[in-house]
Formats: C-alpha cells, structure tokens, sequence
C-alpha cells in the first residue's frame, strides 16, 4: 500500500505536468457535480517520453498515475483504460495550443502520426478543460 503511494507521489515527465495541470479540477464544484457518477480511465501515451499518463476521473475527482512507457505497462487489460490516445510530446502540446487546425489533425490521424482508441471517451478531455 505505501509503494502505491510512494508512486503516486514522484510522478515524472509528461504525467506531472498533466497532473499540475488538472489537480485544480478536484477544487471546482461544476467539475465535482457533473462527474460525481463517472468512473473512466484515458490514457495519454506520448511515445517519445519515458512516462505515460493515466487520467482516472471517479465519483467527481480526477487523479493522474505515471506508467513507465513501455508497451506491456500500457496494456488495456493491465491498465483498464476506456480510451487512449497516443503521439509524439510535440503534438500534445501542439494540441493543448490549439495550434492544430481540425485538417491538420485529421491528417495526422490519418497518417497514424495521432493514434486514439474509443475517440468517445478520449474527446471527454475537450470538456475537462472548459473548467479552466
């Protein structure tokens, strides 16, 4: 239980800053209200960084967990992701910009430069960060 903890503790690289970024959702009652009943789990994967970032949103909190990046951790049946998205950091904070168009994505999709799994579950970011 305290190696669990200890874990959660030292997120690295591209899961820490994820997690700077989305503590402060834990605080707002309109985010608290909304995913009271939610239990999802996304994973971000940027495939050029030593640590992937799970995202847990569960009953109105949200939690961020580092996995180091390799590609047995990141399994669907280890992890119980509901979606996933992977690329290159780049492109994540291209993303998070908004200096991507809508074309410019779908290009990248297409050329499997982004990859997503259950894009339902993956755009429920988009609404995560309306609460900023």
């Amino acid at each position: 239980m305290s190696e669990n903890k200890e874990k959660k503790q030292k997120l690295r690289g591209f899961a820490k800053i994820l997690s700077e970024q989305l503590a402060p959702l834990n605080e707002n009652e309109k985010f608290r209200e909304k995913y009271k009943d939610a239990d999802m789990k996304i994973l971000l994967n940027a495939t050029d960084g030593r640590y992937a970032a799970l995202i847990k949103v569960k009953d109105g909190s949200i939690e961020v967990e580092g996995i180091k990046n390799k590609k047995e951790n990141l399994k669907r049946e280890i992890l119980g992701w509901d979606g996933k998205l992977e690329t290159k950091t780049q492109i994540f904070f291209d993303l998070a910009m908004g200096k991507l168009s809508t074309l410019s994505i779908i290009g990248k999709l297409i050329t499997r430069k982004i990859k997503i799994k259950n894009m339902k579950k993956v755009m429920m970011l988009t609404e995560l960060f309306q609460f900023f």
